[in-house]
């Protein structure tokens, strides 16, 4: 009876702790998707591991987390997942430390899989752009692919996002964490986008650029949901003849292998493609070619002889 009163009062205190944290996590304007998905890795795995084992926050060690880090990769999860779940513990502990709730610790993550990420060339983006048959679907295909915006960054888009500045075109968007950037955009594409706006999107009360076409149960058009996205494209692959399994955010992949294999600058795609980190593109850089990686050092080694 005793014990089962440990393992309660544990559970409570480390619900407190979390409750906490998730308010934290919204105050700091976190996206609710990653808020629900840290909520879940710790009362999943964190919390309910705690408990089997009878360890209280303040007690939690490092060879703890160890034994945590084994213990998943031996459930035969991807490195990946597992990765995935301990970064969530660990920012959930790391806020824990600076709150002074317990001492800092740290699991320990399985070093990365190199994964190697399939993308669609330009003239299979193209023939995808094809396949489409309203003005609409194809500037999804052509906005995911010339941006590289996510799908809910794209779902997300207004009527006024669309920006000039002198020469220069942009849309404006709102990424993860309420973070908003302008992303370049061609003139030719600003222009179509601009014209559906005006002459083609349906005339409707919600503000988004991208809606149904056809009006739903409310009597208006309905911004688009993922899941038509989502179909729309896989629809357009098997039109398209592409064997590769498409979806939209393949086109990010691709657009990112893009701007890469052209020279852009990682820190530059980062901020592009709205990325808090270089440690994303990293894994893109993990499908180019060695080819890709000779021409660039070419292209570094041309000039140094005039210097």
């Amino acid at each position: 009876m005793a014990k089962l009163e440990v393992v309660t009062a544990e559970r409570s205190q480390w619900e407190r702790l979390i409750l906490d944290y998730e308010a934290a996590a919204q105050a700091r304007g976190l996206s609710f998707r990653t808020v629900e998905h840290y909520s879940d890795v710790l009362r999943r795995v964190l919390l309910r591991w705690c408990a089997e084992h009878e360890l209280e926050p303040v007690n939690l060690a490092k060879r703890d987390l160890e034994r945590l880090s084994v213990e998943l990769q031996g459930r035969g999860l991807s490195r990946q997942s597992v990765r995935t779940y301990l970064a969530a513990i660990n920012h959930f502990l790391a806020w824990c430390g600076r709150e002074g709730e317990m001492t800092a610790v740290k699991a320990p993550t399985p070093k990365p899989e190199r994964v190697l990420i399939d993308v669609l060339s330009r003239p299979e983006i193209d023939a995808l752009e094809a396949a489409a048959t309203t003005e609409r679907d194809k500037l999804l295909v052509r906005v995911l692919a010339d941006t590289g915006i996510r799908l809910g960054e794209l779902r997300r888009l207004r009527v006024t996002d669309l920006v000039a500045q002198g020469r220069e075109r942009y849309i404006r968007v709102q990424g993860k964490g309420a973070r908003e950037r302008l992303v370049p955009v061609m003139p030719g594409l600003y222009t179509r986008l601009e014209r559906f706006v005006r002459r083609t999107r349906p005339e409707s009360a919600s503000e988004a650029m991208f809606t149904t076409l056809v009006r739903g149960k409310s009597g208006d058009y309905d911004p688009i949901s993922e899941e038509s996205v989502q179909h729309l494209f896989r629809s357009l692959g098997r039109k398209a003849g592409i064997a590769k399994r498409v979806y939209p955010h393949l086109l990010r992949h691709s657009y990112a292998t893009h701007l890469l294999r052209k020279g852009v600058n990682p820190i530059q795609a980062k901020d592009i493609l709205g990325h808090s980190s270089l440690a994303m593109l990293d894994r893109v850089y993990s499908h180019l070619a060695p080819a890709d990686a000779y021409m660039a050092a070419l292209r570094a080694l041309q000039g140094s002889d005039d210097e």
